[in-house]
């Protein structure tokens, strides 16, 4: 029983940790740019499709791909977040949610247009590989994914608490008024925070890759437990997300071995509403005198 217990843990904790990119960059454009971007699984998918045929066409190991995937992410979250992103920005929060979400349709039908609905997939030497630790099965692939993952998350604590660039970000994240008053651009800002946000998601997906296979709507998938782990972990919270998403990768392996394999999103849904109940502003939020 302990042992089986101890195995769901395991495996809940290392599909979190790619929860945990994917709601990280969720809450990142959130907390600075104070819009929700809908489109940030179709990134996901098109950091998988980088890393699929980087290994196809040149034999770049997926892990390698990291190299590519993250700045040309980055590179096109500053661009979107210049050309399009900036135009929608103020009060009326309807213009920006529309744009995200026909922004997700787009990349959506255009990857279905070139790529079809087939599973794309990269076997890699490590991607059967497993540790065997006591009677626990733990998956090469996945550890790893997790590693990097964590990893990524921590340079970005980093980056926001101890750079310059960084603590701009911060600080308009906090009041944008006040922000511009100290001299900070806030478009340079916001089209940072843009570029990192798709870049974690372009890692996500090339983490992703070893173990899961590719396909148009693959990023439906991650984009919706972001959104969970984004409002459970209080919004615009990245430590909050990153705790809430290793949360739910737990809670949805645990449902799903001891519920039913089709349980596991229920058992998540069911974290955000008792959250909801009881923490409405998130587990993150901190609490009035």
């Amino acid at each position: 029983m302990w042992e089986t217990l101890a195995q769901a843990v395991i495996n809940g904790l290392l599909i979190g940790g790619i929860y945990a990119l994917v709601s990280i960059g969720v809450t990142l454009i959130f907390g600075v740019v104070k819009i929700v971007n809908f489109a940030q699984g179709e990134f996901v998918m098109i950091g998988m499709y980088i890393s699929f045929f980087l290994a196809t066409q040149f034999g770049i190991d997926p892990l390698v791909s990291l190299v590519v995937s993250m700045p040309v992410l980055f590179v096109a979250g500053m661009l979107i977040q210049h050309f399009l992103i900036r135009r929608v920005l103020g009060p009326n929060d309807m213009p920006q949610i529309f744009l995200t979400f026909a922004l997700s349709l787009l990349l959506l039908n255009l990857s279905l247009m070139l790529f079809t609905a087939n599973y794309r997939t990269v076997h890699t030497s490590y991607s059967d590989a497993a540790l065997h630790i006591g009677g626990l099965y733990i998956p090469v692939a996945k550890l790893i994914a997790f590693a990097v993952a964590m990893a990524l998350s921590g340079l970005l604590w980093v980056f926001l608490h101890t750079t310059d660039l960084g603590k701009a970000m911060r600080a308009a994240s906090q009041n944008r008024d006040v922000a511009m008053l100290m001299g900070i651009n806030p478009n340079r800002v916001f089209a940072v925070a843009f570029g990192t946000a798709l870049a974690l998601a372009g890692a996500a997906g090339s983490l992703l890759m070893p173990f899961y296979s590719a396909y148009p709507f693959v990023g439906q998938v991650f984009v919706l437990m972001a959104f969970v782990a984004v409002v459970m972990g209080t919004l615009g919270n990245v430590v909050g997300a990153l705790i809430a998403s290793l949360m739910m990768g737990v809670a949805e392996s645990l449902g799903i071995q001891f519920v039913g394999a089709d349980s596991g999103l229920i058992v998540v849904f069911a974290m955000l509403l008792l959250t909801l109940a009881f923490r409405p502003s998130g587990l993150g939020a901190r609490r009035g005198r």
